[in-house]
C-alpha cells in the first residue's frame, strides 16, 4: 500500500474516533446537565426561607422546612470527617513514604476492595457493629459508617499526591540532617498540602449524598436532636423519606431537598478544584 494511501486511512479513523469520543463527551455532560436543570425545575419553586430555618409539619399539613435535616447532614458529616479523614491522610504517607514491602500491598488491596463495596453493605455492617449493642440509632454510628466509605478515598489520594513530591525536595531536608519523619512532617506534607485538601473534599463530596447507611444508622428524625447519641435527620434521608410518602407536598419538598444537596455537593467539588489548580498547574 503507497504511503500515501496509508496516511490517508489513518487520518479517516483518527477523524472517525475523535468524532465518536466527542460525540460521547457531549452524550455525557447533556445527561449531566439534563440531570441538574430537572432537579432545579422542580425543586426550585418549593425554597423559601421557611424551609431553611423551620421543622418539618406534622404528617398531612403542608409546609415546613427541613432545618433539622441541614444542621444534621452538617453535624453527621463534620464527624464523619473528623474520623475519616486523619486515618486516611496518615495512612496514605504511609504509604508514598514506607509502604513498599507486603504490608504496602495487603493495605493497598484491602483500600481499594473497601472502596467498591456498598455503600448499604457498609451501613448494615455499622448497624450490626454499633447500633445493635448501643440499642439505638445514633449519628455516631452515621458517622461512623460514612467515616469506613471515606477512609480509602482519602487514603489512596493522599498516597497519590504525597508520590508528586519530588524526590530532591526529600534529599534536601536529609542532607541537612533533619531526621526522616521531620523531613515528612514539616516538608513533603506541606508541600503536597493543596492535594490533600483537594482528596479529602472529594470524599466529602462522596459521602455527603450517602443514602444507605444513614437508613440503617441515624433512621432520621422530624424534631431537633438531642446530641450525637440520639437518631438524627439528614438530607439525603429525608429526600428518601419523602420521596416514597404519598403525598404531594412531601414530594415538593424532597426535590427543593435534592436541590438544596446537589447545590451542597457542586460547591465543595468546586473548592476542590479551586485547591487542586494552583498546585499541579493543570488546565481544567
Amino acid at each position: 500500500m503507497p504511503v500515501r494511501d496509508s496516511l490517508k486511512k489513518r487520518q479517516r479513523v483518527n477523524k472517525i474516533m475523535f468524532a465518536a469520543t466527542a460525540v460521547c463527551a457531549g452524550v455525557s455532560i447533556l445527561s449531566l446537565f439534563c440531570i441538574l436543570g430537572y432537579i432545579a425545575y422542580k425543586g426550585f419553586s418549593s425554597l423559601s426561607w421557611s424551609f431553611f430555618t423551620r421543622l418539618p409539619k406534622p404528617v398531612g399539613e403542608t409546609g415546613g422546612g427541613i432545618a433539622n435535616s441541614i444542621l444534621g447532614s452538617v453535624k453527621i458529616v463534620g464527624l464523619a470527617s473528623a474520623l475519616g479523614i486523619p486515618v486516611g491522610i496518615l495512612g496514605g504517607v504511609y504509604l508514598a513514604e514506607y509502604g513498599r514491602g507486603l504490608a504496602g500491598f495487603c493495605i493497598r488491596y484491602a483500600a481499594d476492595v473497601l472502596s467498591g463495596v456498598p455503600s448499604i453493605v457498609i451501613g448494615i455492617f455499622a448497624y450490626a457493629l454499633i447500633v445493635m449493642p448501643m440499642k439505638r440509632f445514633s449519628a455516631l454510628s452515621a458517622s461512623a459508617a460514612l467515616a469506613a466509605i471515606m477512609i480509602p478515598i482519602v487514603l489512596r489520594n493522599t498516597e497519590e499526591f504525597v508520590r508528586l513530591v519530588p524526590l530532591s525536595i526529600r534529599e534536601a531536608g536529609l542532607a541537612l540532617g533533619i531526621p526522616r519523619w521531620r523531613v515528612i512532617l514539616f516538608i513533603v506534607i506541606p508541600t503536597a498540602g493543596r492535594g490533600l485538601i483537594t482528596g479529602a473534599l472529594l470524599a466529602v463530596s462522596r459521602i455527603a449524598g450517602e443514602t444507605a447507611p444513614l437508613i440503617f444508622t441515624a433512621f432520621g428524625n422530624r424534631f431537633w436532636d438531642n446530641g450525637l447519641l440520639e437518631p438524627m435527620a439528614s438530607l439525603p434521608h429525608t429526600i428518601f423519606t419523602y420521596a416514597i410518602a404519598p403525598y404531594e407536598d412531601w414530594h415538593r419538598q424532597a426535590w427543593a431537598a435534592a436541590l438544596i444537596l446537589m447545590g451542597l455537593v457542586l460547591a465543595i467539588n468546586a473548592g476542590a478544584r479551586y485547591f487542586l489548580k494552583p498546585s499541579t498547574g493543570v488546565s481544567h
